[in-house]
């Protein structure tokens, strides 16, 4: 099984930055992407950015200039810093893994995601 392990979320005031960590863990043969998504109350969920093994990055056109993801192949850890934050960023976020993973001697596509941290930006 794969764990995905996120940290850093809560109470900001509007202006105010935060940074999420989300550490994946258990038989992981290989990460390809990782990504941040996030819901807020009576929303769908939404990508707010992606990142690949080799480091090219994907943003939510609404959070592009102030959010930066990065990764640590080598810890399977993701990052999104969060700066300049918004009433409007409020919601529940989630780290998502998805890659392969090993079983003994058996490969598996994965596609993993974490409990999800609350994000609250008060005005």
């Amino acid at each position: 099984q794969v764990q995905l392990v996120e940290s850093g979320g809560g109470l900001v005031q509007a202006g105010g930055s935060l940074r999420l960590s989300c550490a994946a863990s258990g038989s992981i043969f290989s990460i390809n992407n990782m990504g941040w998504y996030r819901q807020a109350p009576g929303k769908q969920r939404e990508l707010v950015a992606t990142i690949t093994s080799g480091g090219n990055t994907n943003y939510a056109d609404s959070v592009k200039g102030r959010f930066t993801i990065s990764r640590d192949n080598a810890k399977n850890t993701v990052y999104l810093q969060m700066n300049s934050l918004k009433p409007e960023d409020t919601a529940v976020y989630y780290c998502n893994a998805n890659g392969v993973r090993a079983v003994t001697t058996l490969y598996y596509d994965m596609d993993y995601w974490g409990k999800g941290t609350l994000v609250t930006v008060s005005s």
